[in-house]
């Protein structure tokens, strides 16, 4: 999907994103230090940044303003522990696209990243899995070149478990992602929407591709490497 360089100098963190990314289709690449976070951009290509401001060798204020003078098509998210209200300003005046204060949940910053790919068109727009083909640019889902009746909860439950593939989600966060804390029933292990078995039959039937996980947590399987596509 998209090479994202992390620019972070806790060891810890950098290697927790980047396993995060890796499980969601994305390229982790880290630099510790400003110096070879400019060695990196120098070398590979990226689609996205990830700074921390509080690095070793220089201030991450500067080292976003190079960055965007001299790589003016990537963009930049600030991740840091600096909270105050004139740092997340000066941030994102200086030119990031999103500023995000440590600790965060890492579906938050996903979908944070996931945003800004979409705002640059550095965004994967078209899945296929086995017979199955997902556009989230026409809210289209196919299977066998055949088109899937899905109402507007059943598609934003499937594009939810889709944008956060390898990650085990709880039945409330997948409820909040999915529909914002919908009113349809929650029960034992399922999510029920009343009235509804067709696209279920349709879309679901994927085997081992969806499963539950222990502690009530569902997931989407991506047991192969997909194509690139879109």
């Amino acid at each position: 999907m998209a090479d994202v360089l992390i620019v972070e100098d806790d060891r810890i963190i950098s290697e927790l994103i980047r396993r995060t990314l890796s499980m969601t289709g994305h390229e982790g690449l880290t630099a510790y230090t400003g110096r070879e976070a400019l060695s990196v951009l120098d070398k590979e290509k990226v689609d996205l940044i990830l700074m921390d401001i509080g690095l070793p060798d220089m201030d991450g204020f500067s080292l976003m303003k190079r960055c965007l003078e001299d790589y003016a098509e990537i963009p930049v998210i600030c991740v840091t522990e600096k909270d105050e209200i004139p740092d997340r300003i000066r941030g994102l005046k200086g030119g990031a696209e999103d500023y995000i204060v440590k600790p965060f949940a890492m579906e938050e910053l996903l979908a944070r990243i996931q945003v800004v790919l979409r705002r640059f068109h550095k965004e994967q727009l078209v899945y296929r899995i086995r017979d199955l083909e997902i556009d989230l640019a026409g809210g289209v889902v196919k299977r066998s070149g055949l088109p899937v009746e899905l109402t507007n909860r059943e598609y934003m439950l499937f594009k939810t478990l889709l944008l956060n593939k390898n990650i085990a989600l709880s039945r409330e966060r997948l409820l909040e992602l999915a529909w914002g804390r919908s009113r349809w029933y929650m029960g034992g292990s399922c999510i029920t929407i009343p009235g509804r078995k067709k696209g279920r039959r349709q879309c679901v039937s994927f085997g081992k591709q969806i499963c539950t996980v222990p502690i009530s947590l569902c997931m989407l399987l991506f047991t192969h490497h997909l194509p690139d596509a879109g």
